[in-house]
């Protein structure tokens, strides 16, 4: 009998041992095989167990979270999807995260290490902490002043403040609600592929993810290169320009959309953006110095996050002289987003210097201490200060007397520049109409924003289309947003 109990001891002994290995084989050896399973659902289920934080606007969520009852319990809701959407992105139970709600995924969803009160806490305790909220830098005036602005066309809307690199407005158009992605249900599924097979590309957020030809808002740059390196001294002496002008090395003339550009001056060129004389401007200052300013100006940076990544913009290092004619005004190989074209005007507005754009002011846990703020941000000269200043009479003039009045501010100093864009197959495409452009109130000791319109494909005959009469009013209107935002309401 003790011979048997022995036996029986033994054998349970042994179904113990293996057990503990099986165990540690599972909960060890096996650990990432089961956890990357996707029949195992915990993950998700611990996840949507608790609302995600909430995305800030001036101070209000614009994002929340609804109680479904189901698994995976709580879905992401958005207050003004559309509008926000270039923000926000999307939090889907079904598709993951977009934009902001990518970047901030650990901090909104409360995985986030930063949000324990102590350090290891939850590995201990097994629990897990209250989502975290993102204080964003939008001005929400500015915001639905670009959206509407835009209404249904295509196009993109970019603001920053010139002192800081903060983002005022960011606004993509077609747009869509991130509502509808929320879920894991057939409503989800068909909102996805219903917007992945819409040809406008709702989902694309114009103002960051997509580079244009910038057209003749590139004369910015290509001024400000030859001011530096010192082709130019006189804004207002004949520049010895042929109109047309012989691309160098070849038989093609290029021509001006406007009279009165043979020989003139930088100043009327810049005023009535005669192409001849920036092209010739841009062979003169050479590839070398043309490149380094739009290197300054942030051209060829593929590490740009704010905090997503901003597609690079670009100007081709290795051109010849007719393609640095070309590229010189804004055409040929160099591409811009919208947000690069709002740093462009700001470093004019801000006397040469570029601060890095930032979108996220602060993060806060649920109760609300702060987890980080944005703090001061990098800083670089795009041209000499003397340049600077030079170039904000060119723009001004702009407004005050060239292609651009349409965005003229009652009692403000505004600067701009118009470009009307080529683009497609032998130019056939339908011209992408731009506009950059600052503002500065009249009791303001410095620009309180700058911003950059394009407009893809404006509602008007091919020939009426231009920067100054379709995307310089939605920049004015931004402008005047922005800036009766922060002086309180007035008349401009």
């Amino acid at each position: 009998m003790t011979r048997h109990i022995r036996r029986a001891g033994l054998f349970c002994a042994l179904l113990l041992v293996a057990l503990l290995v099986n165990a540690a084989r599972v909960q060890v050896l096996r650990a990432d095989a089961y956890d990357d399973n996707p029949a195992n659902r915990r993950d998700a289920i611990t996840r949507y167990q608790q609302p995600r934080g909430d995305i800030l606007v001036a101070g209000r969520p614009v994002t929340g979270s609804r109680d479904t009852g189901e698994h995976l319990r709580y879905e992401r809701t958005y207050t003004d999807g559309p509008l926000y959407a270039p923000v926000t992105g999307f939090a889907s139970q079904e598709y993951g995260t977009t934009l902001l709600e990518h970047t901030e995924d650990e901090l909104l969803s409360g995985t986030d290490p930063v949000l324990a009160p102590l350090p290891l806490w939850n590995d201990f305790t097994r629990s897990r902490n209250a989502g975290g909220d993102v204080v964003t830098t939008i001005d929400p005036a500015a915001q639905r002043a670009a959206y509407e602005g835009l209404r249904s066309r295509k196009g993109a809307v970019a603001a920053v403040e010139p002192s800081t690199g903060r983002i005022l407005a960011l606004v993509s158009v077609p747009s869509y609600d991130p509502g509808l992605l929320s879920g894991n249900g057939r409503t989800a599924r068909d909102a996805w592929a219903r917007l992945n097979a819409d040809p406008d590309r709702p989902m694309l957020n114009r103002a960051v993810q997509r580079t244009y030809p910038p057209g003749s808002t590139f004369k910015v740059v290509t001024a400000a290169a030859a001011l530096d390196a010192g082709v130019v001294t006189d804004l207002d002496k004949p520049t010895d320009s042929p109109d047309p002008y012989p691309l160098p090395g070849t038989t093609t003339r290029l021509t001006n959309g406007s009279r009165g550009c043979e020989d003139a001056s930088v100043r009327e060129a810049f005023t009535w953006s005669c192409n001849t004389v920036f092209a010739k401007l841009g062979v003169d200052t050479g590839v070398a110095d043309m490149t380094a300013t739009a290197h300054a100006f942030g051209f060829n940076d593929g590490d740009v996050r704010v905090p997503f990544r901003v597609a690079r913009s670009t100007f081709d290092t290795t051109v010849d002289r007719a393609q640095l004619a070309l590229a010189s005004i804004g055409q040929y190989n160099t591409r811009a987003t919208p947000l690069q074209m709002a740093m462009v005007a700001a470093a004019v507005a801000s006397g040469g210097q570029v601060r890095e754009p930032y979108l996220v002011e602060r993060t806060t846990r649920a109760g609300g201490g702060a987890v980080s703020t944005a703090g001061s941000r990098p800083m670089r000269r795009a041209m000499h200060p003397s340049t600077a200043l030079r170039m904000r009479e060119l723009m001004r003039d702009v407004v005050e007397k060239g292609t651009g009045t349409n965005a003229a501010i009652r009692g403000a100093v505004v600067g701009g520049k118009t470009g009307t864009a080529q683009h497609g197959l032998g130019n056939s495409g339908t011209p992408y109409a731009w506009f950059v452009s600052w503002a500065q109130g009249r009791e303001d000791m410095e620009a309180k924003v700058a911003v950059a319109v394009v407009v893809e494909d404006a509602a008007a005959n091919r020939r009426e289309i231009s920067g100054g009469g379709t995307a310089a009013p939605i920049a004015r209107a931004v402008m005047e947003a922005v800036l009766n935002s922060q002086d309180g309401p007035s008349t401009w």
